[in-house]
């Protein structure tokens, strides 16, 4: 059962692995990122971020959504770690049991703007944040699981 789907630029780190794990009773990280699935050196440094009782499995986004629709999985209690929003629309368009995405953390670059103290955005991301809502998507932000939830529709 996917408990929580995360959009955090940095995908496995500290407020992740233990704030959001023991908050949720996470037994499984899927980071679902086609550049990372690839890097050796980024999958063995999230192994160490993790949590030891936690399994973690780094897959492509199209990997991710054959493994997240997988009957098998459905006992796991899965946070799913994707760093942007263009992956957060490509996954739940695959995966219909998602209902509700989490940002997390989107860091401030060239063209962006903050709409939160922690989620910055660019004009580009506003059709694709729009497309997630008229699909009825749950889109919120709170960095650590205390926060109050913000809806991104009120913010853009």
């Amino acid at each position: 059962m996917i408990k929580l789907t995360r959009i955090d630029d940095r995908l496995v780190h500290g407020q992740v692995a233990f704030t959001w794990v023991s908050s949720l009773g996470i037994d499984c990280l899927v980071v679902a990122n086609d550049k990372i699935a690839k890097d050796e050196f980024q999958k063995m440094a999230m192994g160490l971020a993790k949590p030891p009782m936690v399994k973690l499995a780094i897959m492509t986004l199209a990997d991710s959504i054959v493994f997240l629709n997988y009957l098998k999985n459905k006992n796991s209690k899965i946070l799913v770690l994707i760093n942007c929003i263009n992956d957060a629309l490509i996954i739940t368009n695959g995966v219909s049991e998602i209902q509700s995405v989490n940002f997390g953390g989107i860091r401030t670059r060239e063209g962006s703007r903050l709409i939160s103290k922690a989620i910055a955005i660019t004009d580009d991301d506003i059709p694709v944040i729009k497309l997630m809502i008229d699909k009825g998507l749950e889109l919120e932000i709170r960095q650590v699981p205390t926060d109050k939830k913000l809806f991104v529709k009120n913010l853009i």
